[in-house]
Parts: C-alpha cells; sequence; structure tokens
C-alpha cells in the first residue's frame, strides 16, 4: 500500500487533489474527489458479482473512536489507511465491510462507477459524529449513530459484524431484566 495515502477532509480544489492522487487499491476503485467537506466517495473501478470478494483489509492501523475510524470489537477501532475510509453509508449498501473477516465483499452486482457504500450501524455501536441520513433507501434509518440506538427488527437485513450482535443483545438482555424487576 502507497505510504502516499491522505485522508482530504475539506477540499476547496478537487482537480487538484485529484492531480495528485494515488490509488491504494489500483484497479479496483478509486475516490471521486468533491469540493467541500465529505462530499467524495469510493467507486468501483470494474465489474464484481454480488457475494465476490473485492480485497482484503490490509495496512490498517489501531486507532483510537473517532469519525473516520471502523469498530473492530466491542472497544476497539482502527484507521483503515487506504481509499476505503471514503466509502460512504447508505441504508441501501452496495457493499459489505466484513471486519470479522477484514474483507469487503460485493453486496450486490456492481458495475464500473458504482458508488460503494456500506451500512455504517454495521459495525459501529455508537458513532462520534452522527449524521443525517439521505440515502432515500426504502428502509432508511434518517439518523445514522450507531446500532445502540436500532432495533433488531432495522438491522434485520443488513450483515451485523459479530461484535455488533453481541452488544445488541447485551443491550436487549438488560432492558428486558430491567423491565422484568
Amino acid at each position: 500500500m502507497p505510504v502516499t495515502f491522505t485522508k482530504v477532509e475539506n477540499i476547496t480544489d478537487a482537480a487538484a487533489v485529484k492531480s495528485a492522487y494515488v490509488p491504494t487499491h489500483p484497479g479496483k476503485f478509486e475516490v471521486i474527489y468533491a469540493e467541500g467537506d465529505y462530499n467524495s466517495m469510493l467507486i468501483a473501478s470494474k465489474p464484481y458479482a454480488k457475494g465476490e470478494i473485492i480485497c482484503n483489509v490490509e495496512g490498517a492501523t489501531v486507532g483510537s473512536k473517532t469519525y473516520t475510524s471502523v469498530q473492530v470489537a466491542k472497544d476497539g477501532h482502527i484507521e483503515l489507511n487506504s481509499d476505503l475510509v471514503y466509502m460512504n453509508h447508505s441504508c441501501n449498501p452496495s457493499i459489505i465491510l466484513d471486519m470479522d473477516k477484514r474483507i469487503v465483499v460485493a453486496a450486490v452486482d456492481l458495475k464500473p462507477g458504482d458508488n460503494m457504500t456500506f451500512f455504517y450501524p454495521s459495525s459501529e455501536w455508537d458513532m462520534s459524529q452522527p449524521f443525517p441520513c439521505w440515502c432515500g433507501a426504502d428502509k432508511c434509518i434518517k439518523t445514522i449513530n450507531g446500532a445502540k440506538f436500532l432495533t433488531k427488527e432495522q438491522v434485520s437485513n443488513q450483515f451485523i459484524a459479530l461484535h455488533i450482535q453481541e452488544l445488541m443483545e447485551e443491550r436487549d438482555a438488560a432492558k428486558a431484566k430491567e423491565k422484568a424487576e
């Protein structure tokens, strides 16, 4: 993986950022830079069939809970250190970020240029920077703030990491115990 990877948050000159861009996964996907805050996205560079492994998650480092980190355990986060950090959220995701296996998998058939999105609560329990969702999916959850704030029904059609499943079970058991007392 190139050591030239730098996450650009506020882009005032997309053309200049694009000209300096060195992809971390050439031929697999690329970043489309857009001016402003949080407007960039990751797109597929080639077709992928539903269920196909797009790439392994490599080069990640242990990190603290931030808006760019990905939760990988009940109390652990990583920084992706690659173009994967530009994957946006969707309630109808095009990819699965499977942090249990450390792979990225096509959730649907993808063609070149398709936006690569994942369901943030699939790995995030309580996000450091919640935001409103405008994905427009039929079952959009409207506010993206982590699985802690969702019911099992709201995530029933999504891939959910094991640590999030466990946290949801613990939360629901605690609520049931409290209710019974």
